[in-house]
């Protein structure tokens, strides 16, 4: 290897991005949104102490690619069949009604009438799709209502929000080549699933019996990785579907073998380490702040307001619709509307695929901000106002 920059590069990002973190994360703020100003402060749009290079990218889409699979590994199918029903009216709410407000804003904003436009349009929807679940399980365990009917519905509606996101961005990003037909997206994502569903049962059964012999053992964590990485590459390879769907179908897969936490935490050293920081860096990296005018800062702040609107609005009135009461139906509108590592990671996928231009990261990065510090907030507000079990007396 004759570039040693890369090295030089690596260790200016890492230390960076520990140090923004930590000073987010005392700022009640994300910590990724501080690994991302982190970027933003050492690329090429203030002090040019970094450039982004096709390394730091593969580096970056690694990185993305644990996320998702670490996202599948912690999923409670369990939780998800318990609340079942409502949960699922919950997210496709919480899906169906940003996505039609972002495309919408798009269009107001910039308007244009040829598909090129449209799919823009379309992609600024999907990006508000997007639930952290993170950010409010913390907030609901902090205050001690992660285990009642509102958290529970909230915790599960955003997981499955966050499966149709991401079901939802593999439609939109199949429909931008001229040669792709909508029916052909469609049967390639059902095709995509039915292999999926064949393959994964076998590859459950084949690590549940590695994991009742060799409980606890690398190898586990190493055959899982190596699965995350053949499904994203099949994905992408025979079906057209984005890899990170393939890489949170592996994750999916290996959630209810025993000793799946043990699998996600030795995946979230390497994420942590390394991986997570140079993409969340690479966001910031990628960001062309040069570009920004009043118009990119209107438009921020338009995105910011759907995007948190069409979450309270869209979730809060099925949950309404499903017999809670106002009071609960707000918590779990509030509780949907935070914005975290999905939105970056849909937002990536977007610049990589010509759907988006760098400039609008500065809108996506906000919105993760904004909305990280106020979805925690109005729910201490609304818990103070209504506690469990007293909302019937105090209906809007």
């Amino acid at each position: 290897m004759e570039n040693y920059s890369i090295f030089r590069d690596l260790a200016i990002i890492l230390v960076t991005a520990k140090y923004f973190g930590i000073i987010a994360r005392r700022l009640n703020a994300p910590q990724v949104a501080g690994e991302i100003v982190a970027g933003l402060v050492i690329g090429p749009s203030i002090l040019g102490l970094v450039q982004n290079s096709d390394f730091i990218v593969q580096i970056a889409e690694i990185g993305v690619l644990l996320l998702m699979f670490s996202a599948g590994l912690t999923t409670d199918l369990k939780k998800l069949v318990k609340t079942g029903p409502i949960a699922f009216l919950v997210a496709c709410c919480g899906v169906f009604v940003p996505l039609v407000g972002g495309t919408v804003l798009y269009r107001v904003f910039y308007g244009g009438t040829g598909s090129e436009s449209f799919y823009r349009a379309l992609f600024i929807g999907c990006i508000m799709t997007a639930t952290s679940v993170s950010i409010t399980v913390q907030a609901l365990r902090e205050m001690g209502h992660l285990q009642g009917m509102v958290g529970t519905t909230i915790l599960s509606a955003a997981i499955i929000d966050d499966v149709i996101g991401i079901i939802v961005l593999t439609f939109v990003i199949g429909l931008k080549s001229d040669d792709v037909k909508p029916s052909g997206v469609i049967i390639q994502t059902v095709l995509f699933f039915l292999f999926t569903i064949v393959v994964g049962f076998v590859f459950y059964r084949v690590f549940r019996y590695i994991d009742e012999k060799h409980p606890h053992t690398h190898r586990l964590s190493i055959l899982g990785l190596a699965l995350c990485f053949a499904l994203a590459y099949i994905a992408e390879t025979f079906f057209g579907i984005a890899d990170i769907t393939g890489a949170f179908a592996a994750g999916i897969i290996l959630c209810s073998i025993k000793d799946s936490d043990y699998i996600a935490k030795r995946i979230d050293i390497n994420s942590y380490m390394l991986f997570g920081p140079v993409f969340f860096a690479g966001i910031g990296l990628k960001t062309d702040i040069s570009d920004i005018d009043g118009s990119i800062l209107l438009f921020s702040a338009a995105f910011i307001l759907v995007a948190l609107a069409t979450k309270i609005v869209g979730c809060g009135l099925i949950s309404r619709i499903c017999r809670f009461d106002t009071a609960d139906s707000l918590k779990i509108g509030v509780g949907m509307m935070a914005r975290g590592e999905v939105a970056l990671i849909i937002a990536q996928k977007g610049l990589a695929v010509g759907m988006m231009e760098p400039v609008y990261f500065t809108s996506v990065i906000l919105l993760i901000i904004v909305s990280s510090i106020a979805t925690p907030l109005i729910l201490k507000i609304l818990y103070a106002k209504y506690p469990d079990g007293d909302q019937k007396e105090h209906r809007f």
